[in-house]
């Protein structure tokens, strides 16, 4: 007679870890102003990026390849890729960050995709992070 009583078997449990193939990471963000001021450019929020994982993560962070795939100076938004041993690294380190130019600032991960895909493939997913339908305007 075990624990799960006359005629019943114990559960088993099992745990399972399983781990992403993908060899980058996508991230849509978003950095916030709440003070206005001046706008980064492209070069800019991509020294921001690098900033803040330098800041965190020294210099093996500020090393890691982040790319700058779509940038929108208006609304201060991007697509970022990670590799993806760095993807939690960046997601810290930009989560972490405070300040920009001696200004409040907040990063905001607003979308977050993997893909399996050759670099010869392209994937409607990847599309579906450089718009939001809640901000699509029809003419």
């Amino acid at each position: 007679r075990g624990p799960a009583g006359p005629g019943m078997a114990a559960a088993a449990f099992e745990r399972r870890v399983l781990r992403s193939a993908a060899e980058h990471h996508y991230l849509r963000v978003r950095l916030e102003l709440p003070d206005g001021g001046a706008r980064p450019n492209a070069a800019q929020f991509k020294q921001l990026v690098v900033t803040a994982l330098r800041e965190l993560h020294g210099e093996v962070g500020a090393a890691l390849p982040v790319d700058v795939l779509t940038y929108e100076e208006k609304t201060l938004s991007a697509i970022l890729r990670v590799i993806s041993s760095g993807l939690v690294k960046l997601w810290s380190a930009l989560t972490l960050l405070g300040f920009y130019q001696n200004r409040r600032c907040a990063f905001r991960v607003l979308q977050f995709c993997l893909f399996f895909l050759s670099p010869n493939q392209t994937s409607p997913f990847l599309l579906a992070l450089s718009g939001n339908s809640r901000e699509l305007v029809l003419d």
